[in-house]
Order: structure tokens, then sequence, then C-alpha cells
């Protein structure tokens, strides 16, 4: 009897870790009406923490609200040393929440997915271990409000899409404005993840579906990992969902009123976003959005139905991904030429199954005016055109290395953080390097996070001597980062840093000239340099308006004279080629 009596606690241990204390969230004491605040959050996984062996809870990095994030590592071993985890070949899958607080979805769904493991709900393969960031916006939580997000259906009070800093986070992860970015980098690169889900509640068109799918564009993601996300991976999560139930649907990306008739392009999440960071270092990333006029409880359902399709492919296809990604990583270390832009191809889609409700009009009971309205006693299905393919169309070639000069150690500084490997000049050296000039880029007139992004950006290449200074930091390309460093470093890249304003002290003069004293040195210059006055009177003869501005004149002269700073519109990142 006294064995039986201990065989039946030991029995009821495993089910529930501690006797007589099975685990709930709020969001199922409400019956998903409410998620938990950002304490509540951490308390719970404090608390499973402590009551299985199943989980661990570090802490991380700090973040702009002055709390560290955390991680969570979930797995039958107990695993909490990455070293080992890499060692012993476990998949790793991170997921993110809460990056946008008013889109909790993903919080309640881990929860959920944590619990059930440790329970024996759920079963996770032994080779799978989950890391989990229970919040990732830990100041857009903390400001926390039932007003935010007027379109949405619950929960009942949720947190702010800013951060500490009213950053969007989801465009931080290239420039890391906030710690909370920095802090990210440093967990992706302990962690290095096989797959990378980042959950998310979409706005836009209403419609049937109750999930929808970002993949990290395959064109992008590039090579055979991009064939595998295309072809395998991708179909592979649709064909899961759909045995739980679910028309999973690429994110509807299209906000006109009737997104079936002309079909939508695929999204693409160039390196600020997180799917787009992650795809820079051959990781398989996602972002699912589940669709903001579902009820929370279906919604937050979804997600852990997603999460749970993310384990069951990963373990099944883990000795696959981790092989592409393996071969990935060699081939970029030796790759002679890299894509930094992609252009969508309209000849380029696939047909997939929309399923709607149709658009219609009524009467504006505000403006009399006719307004936008789903008929939802009015559902449809129809094939749209998926336009999926977005092929290079600008590449450069790989130099033997970059060279960066100390003073621009904030640049420096994040090249660290995403452990690209450089080191610092020991003498004061003369190198020939190919050197970039700005021939033109467009400002962004408005701030967006905090910047006034350069676009549309065009370089022309000189070859030259450059006297560079002990500690300027040399960075060589036969490296696992090299498409991070090209992808930051090209001035062209549509995230580079140059893109981000990190450079554009280089666009303005710091020398100059008193136009009356100019005058007279000009004038004299142009007598020794004929071709210099010729290329003025050109342009004087074709620019009225700079026929009739002398201050103009001068600059013209100035500009191409030896008296015109060095360092105007150079691009101060150097590239060794031999």
């Amino acid at each position: 009897m006294k064995k039986n009596i201990v065989f039946i606690l030991l029995l009821l241990t495993t089910i529930y870790p501690v006797f007589g204390q099975k685990m709930t969230t709020l969001f199922e004491q409400s019956n998903g009406q409410q998620t938990p605040t950002y304490f509540e959050i951490v308390k719970w996984w404090k608390k499973l923490d402590a009551q299985s062996a199943k989980v661990n809870m570090l802490t991380m990095g700090p973040t702009d609200a002055g709390y560290p994030l955390h991680l969570i590592l979930v797995s039958n071993g107990g695993d909490k040393d990455f070293k080992k985890i890499h060692q012993r070949h476990k998949k790793i899958i991170l997921i993110n929440n809460g990056i946008h607080p008013g889109e909790p979805d993903g919080i309640d769904a881990s929860m959920l997915l944590a619990r059930d493991i440790v329970e024996n709900r759920y079963k996770i393969p032994d080779d799978v271990v989950l890391a989990i960031i229970p919040v990732y916006n830990i100041g857009g939580c903390l400001n926390r409000s039932t007003n935010y997000r007027v379109d949405q259906n619950g929960p009942e009070a949720f947190g702010f899409r800013g951060n500490g800093q009213n950053l969007d986070l989801n465009r931080d992860f290239i420039k890391s404005d906030s710690k909370n970015a920095r802090s990210f980098a440093a967990i992706f690169q302990l962690a290095d993840p096989d797959v990378f889900v980042d959950n998310h509640v979409s706005d836009g068109a209403d419609y049937q579906h109750v999930m929808t799918l970002i993949c990290t564009q395959h064109d992008k993601l590039g090579g055979a990992l991009g064939e595998f996300m295309n072809k395998e991976f991708e179909p592979g999560l649709y064909s899961l969902m759909k045995t739980k139930g679910y028309d999973l649907v690429p994110y509807v990306n299209d906000f006109d009123e009737s997104p079936e008739k002309s079909g939508w392009s695929e999204f693409f999440d160039s390196p600020r976003y997180s799917s787009g960071y992650a795809a820079l270092w051959q990781c398989f990333s996602f972002i699912p959005e589940t669709h903001m006029l579902k009820p929370y409880k279906q919604r937050v359902k979804a997600t852990l139905d997603l999460l749970q399709s993310f384990i069951e492919f990963t373990a099944k296809n883990g000795h696959k991904i981790q092989q592409l990604r393996a071969e990935a990583r060699n081939e970029v270390q030796t790759q002679t030429n890299f894509p930094i832009h992609w252009k969508m191809d309209t000849a380029g889609y696939k047909e997939i199954t929309y399923k709607g409700y149709k658009a219609t009009h009524k009467p504006s009971e505000i403006s009399g005016l006719p307004r936008l309205f789903y008929d939802r006693t009015k559902p449809f299905e129809a094939n749209v055109k998926l336009y999926n393919s977005f092929p290079a169309d600008l590449f450069v070639k790989k130099p033997v290395a970059y060279i960066i000069p100390q003073g621009w150690w904030k640049v420096v500084d994040l090249l660290k953080l995403n452990r690209v490997k450089m080191k610092q000049l020991l003498y004061d050296t003369t190198i020939k390097v190919d050197v970039y000039t700005l021939d033109h880029y467009k400002s962004s007139p408005g701030q967006f996070e905090m910047h006034h992004p350069n676009s549309n950006v065009t370089v022309a290449t000189h070859t030259k001597e450059v006297q560079f200074r002990k500690g300027d930091w040399y960075i060589p390309m036969n490296q696992t980062a090299n498409r991070f460093i090209v992808e930051t470093l090209e001035p062209e890249a549509t995230d580079s840093y140059f893109a981000w304003n990190f450079f554009d002290a280089i666009l303005g003069l710091k020398e100059g000239f008193s136009p009356y004293h100019f005058e007279d040195i000009a004038a004299a210059y142009l007598k020794n340099n004929p071709a210099l006055k010729s290329k003025l009177d050109e342009k004087k003869s074709t620019d009225k308006d700079f026929a009739n501005n002398a201050n103009a004149q001068l600059f013209f002269i100035f500009q191409h004279s030896p008296w015109i700073e060095p360092a105007y519109n150079q691009y101060p990142v150097y590239r060794v080629m031999q």
C-alpha cells in the first residue's frame, strides 16, 4: 500500500510539477478576454521555472524601459547552455513576443505552449529547444490602456506600439537605436536559432482567415535556403495548419478594399524588420499575423497551433534545416558577388485561395457619404495572384576587406554587437583602396523612427592610396557575417548604415569661403584651368537659375578645385580589393 501511494505521488508530480499546483494563465482564467500585465508575465514565468526542470528563465540585456529582457529556454533536457545545445546539434526555435504589445497573442500563446509541455499535454521532441522572449517591448507593455488599437477585437486592455523611446521596434533591428534591439542582437548571436518566429496581429481588409504569415522573402534569403523556404518550409506549415483546421494564407499585403481583384505582392522584409535581420544570418524566419477582427481567444489558439506547427516541421526536417544553414554559411564566406537590392517581377507569381467577404458601400452615419463596408453574410473564395518573385537587380563585388576609420565608432560598435570579426591596424599605413563618392541620394523630408533616411543612392568609384592610422578597423571578408557586413556597409543597400544616416556628417562642408575674397582666387584659378571654365560656361548656358546666381557659380568652382575638403561626399568606408 505504501509503495502504491509513493507511485501515485510520483505520477502526479510528473503530471503537475508541484503536487496540487496546476499552472493556469490569466488568459484562461478570463475565458480568453484578458492578457497579463508585464509584472504578471514575469511572475508567471518565474513560477513555471521554479516548478519545472524543463524551463530555465535567463536574465539578459537591458531595455529602454529600465527592465531587462528575459529569455525562457524550454526543452525536455532542461537545456540552459547554448554552447552545449549547439554541440549536441539540437534545433533551436527562437520565439519573440510583444514587439508590439498591443498585439499580445504570442505572449499568451507562448505561456500556454510552455505550460502544456511542462504538464505533458504537448510533447516536444528531445532535440528541439524553444527560446522564448516573453515580452520584448517592455516599455510598450507597461504603457497599458483599453483605448489603443481601436479596431482590434480584444483583449480588454493591452500595451502600446511604441517602446520607451516611442520607437517602433520592428523598424529598429539593423539601426539599433534602442537598448532592446542591442540586447536582441546579443540574444540572437548567442542563440543562433535555426528558426525565428516573431508574433504579430494584422490590420487591413476584412477576410475569413484567422492567421496569415510572412515568410522571409525566398529570393532575398537566396540559394538553397530560399528554395527550401519556398518549396518545402512554407508549404509544410500550410499543410500542418490545414490539419488543425486553418486555411493559412500569406500576409494580405494590400490595403485596398478588394485585394482579390489584383492580388498583392509578398511582403519584402528588409533588415530593419526582425525577419529581414534574421535572414542575414541564414536563419529561416517568420512573422505570423493573426487578424485583428477575430476574437482574441480564437487568435491566441491560432498562434498556439502555428507555434506547434513550427515545432513539428522543425523536428521532422531539423537535419535538413541545419545542413542547409551550414552549407549556406560556408558559401557566404567564399561568395564573390553579393546582391544588395531586389525588385518585384510582375511576371512572377503564384495563385492562392483567398477567402474574403464582399466589399460594398453604404451611406456613412457621420458624413452621409459612401463608406466601405464588408458584408460578412457574403463570404467568397477566389484564386488570387501573389507576386512572390523578387530577383536581385543590383550586385556588388566582395572586397578583400573593408576599412573603417576609428572615428566612426557608432558603426564599429554595431558591428561588434553583431560579432563581426575585425582587427585594428597596428601602424599608420598607406593602403590602395576603392573609394566611393556620393553621386546622388534623396533624404526624407520628414522623420522616420528618429531618422531622415537616405534613399535612391548612387555612387561613383575611384581607386587611390589612402593614409590610415593606427587603430583604424580592418574587416576581412572571409567570415559568416559577410552578408551582414555587405548589407550594412554598402551605401546603396536598402537598409545600409548610410541609408540610416550614420554617415550624414560627410554630406555637409566644414570648410567654406568668403565670396568677396574668393572671387579673385576663383578668377585666377579659371584662367589656369580652361577645362573647368568650359564646364562652367556650359552649365550657365543650360541652367538659367545657375547663370543668375553668382554664389552658385563660385561654389561650382570651389567644388571642382583643390580647396574642397576631401571628406565632402566621400563615403568613409573603404574597400580593399587586392
